[in-house]
């Protein structure tokens, strides 16, 4: 388990909102004033802290993501490219125990047995920035940085100054397309070398070799580049015409004899124990290497696995990340601070004294709720119980897999006389609405709903967000100056905005005609949003991106699904048992969606939205096959494939995988030892088929 894991909601929240406007300002410094103001070290840290936090957490996501520019931001500066398949993330694993886990996950996905072969190449996980390369009849035609995954920047004339990469692929089985995916690097000796020369010359002295590669393929003047000494490691592939073999291992040699860089320590690994030990070796030679990594990358080998292990959110299954373990630190607590959630939750932060973790300035912690403060246990809780957290105290702060800092312990000897104990707040501080716990719950929530500045500016930048409406040019700042002077206090706002304050933010002090019109222009082209985008910007609790294209899977359009959640907030036991027979939903969400759809306020403002909103009908996956549109429930054991295998296939090929029978289910697949689903199927006279029927039409689409 990873510790992102053992995050709450309320924690992870308060933890990506803060990300998300330190990342900001720090952008606007480096590159919109080219004079940062935090190292590049520390400014990697939050990025990636607040990609492992989106990964985990994909229902929180913040208005504005930084994801968006992994790596280093997409600059107006060079063209854009959009990249044919998505550029992943990974998973991380922290722990033996993780990798173990990963195993089990491969193996129970594709049905292997514990003793069947299963084989991983594993590598040094280079700390540097992603580029994709497109070769093209074996000629070098682009080259374009990772971006946010989907979009990335064109340096394709940078990239042809890096002896690395050549220009040409060299042999007779080259494919017509081939796009090599790999790591642009700087060795620890030419760093040093580059900085003894910016400082004998007073240039630029950079903090680290990955923000100096970053920088250094980033120029706009090729020349700089050509005079930087960035080296290319080849790691895998993207878009190809011919993939050149059937394993991991095979296709990286074969791009190794066209030419390129592959890493030399990589190898071929069978089971997790090798791999432990692999990353352990690796570990003890990080020094030695010559260049920065921070883990190691563990891949299935085979590619017909991967095929079918396919990817989860923004992550492949079929590979992980094994971080190295996290530094620790003693510094002072100087305070705590409160922060006001989207959904209302406060959450604790540790406001601590600026302290060097793992290369990386830290001066923010979580503190994850008012349990976690007071030493009384809770999930996640490191601080051993009945140990308070006191303003004062002399703590022990962690970055956990070297990216979240969370204080881990307390030297009571070091407790000054006069430390009060913390008294968590039972009001909101931000509007002073009551903050309730409710039982059974770890976090406290403020009651004030759109009335607490907080969650309605929060609602508000989150509906604007990347994964939400992305409405380009309304950010942090501008969402908070529009509801401070009463112009944007709920979402259907933002859509009458040009018609009620058009005039009065043209003249504007930092806008402008043009400007103005460029924000107005954003907004009417998000005015017809798909449904899962529509339905994922409204913040509902419990409701990330899956699940909303899940629902909209489910039931099609808007109306249906409108009608279906009033119905089940004014008691229709018909549309509960409806909506908890999707595969996925469970009791929490049914509940919070009852609570949301039965509040006469919150339709209001939906209605007033739809006004402004066209919310297009859901897309099926796939169209065309005898599943497309189909609902199906699986029971019984199945013994060709995995139950998750075999409902990730089904919804691929556009059905709605249910969790219970009804009239309305089309299709049911019996394995074997099938029970009450079998026998509720032959009553209501669904469809029922084997294992061995639903392999055979799921191949024929």
């Amino acid at each position: 388990m990873t510790e992102t894991d053992t995050l709450t909601d309320a924690r992870a929240a308060a933890r990506l909102k803060w990300l998300a406007m330190e990342i900001a300002m720090h952008d606007a410094a480096y590159h919109g004033a080219d004079a940062p103001t935090i190292s590049d070290a520390e400014y990697d840290a939050l990025r990636r802290e607040n990609l492992a936090l989106e990964e985990a957490f994909p229902h929180l996501i913040q208005p504005n993501s930084p994801e968006k520019r992994v790596g280093a931001g997409v600059s107006d500066a060079f063209a854009k490219v959009v990249h044919r398949l998505p550029m992943l993330s990974l998973g991380n694993a922290f722990s033996g125990e993780d990798v173990t886990e990963f195993d089990d996950r491969v193996r129970r996905f594709l049905s292997l047995e514990a003793e069947a072969p299963l084989a991983y190449t594993a590598e040094p996980k280079i700390d540097g920035l992603a580029l994709s390369l497109r070769y093209e009849k074996g000629a070098l035609v682009e080259a374009a940085t990772r971006g946010d995954g989907q979009t990335g920047e064109n340096v394709t004339v940078n990239a042809r100054t890096i002896a690395d990469i050549p220009e040409t692929l060299v042999g007779d089985d080259v494919p017509d397309v081939f796009e090599v995916r790999g790591e642009v690097y700087m060795s620890h000796a030419d760093f040093a070398a580059l900085n003894e020369r910016a400082e004998t010359e007073g240039g630029k002295v950079f903090a680290n070799p990955r923000n100096a590669a970053a920088g250094s393929l980033r120029q706009l003047d090729s020349k700089i580049t050509a005079s930087r000494p960035l080296r290319f490691f080849a790691y895998g592939w993207g878009d190809v015409s011919v993939v050149p073999g059937e394993t991991q291992e095979a296709v990286l040699k074969t791009i190794h004899r066209w030419g390129l860089t592959i890493n030399p320590a990589m190898t071929l690994c069978e089971g997790p124990q090798a791999l432990i030990a692999y990353h352990a070796r690796i570990e003890a030679q990080r020094a030695t290497l010559g260049y920065d990594i921070d883990g190691v990358v563990y891949k299935v080998d085979r590619l017909d696995y991967q095929r079918r292990l396919g990817t989860v959110s923004r992550a492949p299954r079929w590979a992980v990340a094994h971080k190295f373990p996290a530094e620790v630190a003693t510094t002072v607590l100087d305070d705590i601070e409160i922060q006001v959630g989207r959904t209302g939750s406060l959450t604790p932060v540790a406001k601590l004294r600026p302290v060097t973790v793992g290369g990386v300035v830290v001066s923010n912690a979580t503190l994850h709720n008012e349990d976690y403060i007071a030493g009384i246990g809770g999930d996640g809780q490191p601080i051993r119980d009945g140990v308070d957290l006191r303003v004062g105290d002399t703590v022990q702060v962690r970055r956990a897999g070297d990216v979240i800092p969370q204080v881990i312990a307390v030297d009571l000897d070091k407790r000054p006389d006069d430390a009060a104990v913390f008294e968590f707040p039972d009001t909101c501080p931000q509007c002073h609405s009551v903050a309730e716990r409710v039982e059974g719950e770890a976090r406290r929530r403020c009651v004030g709903g759109m009335v607490c500045p907080a969650q309605a500016v929060e609602a508000l930048r989150h509906w604007v967000s990347r994964d939400a409406a992305d409405i380009e040019g309304l950010g942090i700042k501008q969402v908070e100056a529009f509801w401070q002077d009463g112009w944007v206090r709920e979402i259907a706002d933002i859509y009458t905005l040009e018609a009620k304050h058009g005039e009065a933010l043209r003249v504007r002090e930092g806008w402008g005609e043009k400007s103005a019109a460029n924000l107005f222009a954003a907004i009417d082209a998000r005015r017809s949003l798909s449904f899962a985008r529509f339905l994922y910007g409204l913040g509902i609790r419990h409701v990330g991106r899956t699940t909303a294209a899940m629902l909209g899977r489910a039931y099609g359009d808007w109306a249906s699904f409108e009608a279906g959640m009033t119905a089940v907030a004014a008691g229709d036991e018909g549309a509960r048992e409806t909506l908890l027979g999707i595969d996925g939903v469970g009791g929490v969400l049914v509940e919070t969606l009852a609570s949301v759809f039965g509040e006469a306020t919150t339709l209001d403002r939906l209605a007033r939205l739809r006004e402004h909103v066209t919310v297009e009908d859901a897309e099926a996956v796939a169209g065309g096959g005898v599943f497309s549109g189909r609902t199906v429930v699986f029971t019984g054991t199945l013994e060709r494939t995995s139950r998750a295998e075999a409902k990730a296939k089904a919804e691929s090929l556009g059905a709605k995988v249910a969790g219970s029978v009804s009239a309305k289910t089309d299709y049911v697949i019996a394995g074997a030892a099938a029970g009450s689903k079998l026998k509720k199927a032959e009553t209501l006279g669904v469809t029922v088929l084997s294992e061995d029927d639903w392999v055979r039409m799921a191949s024929e689409g």
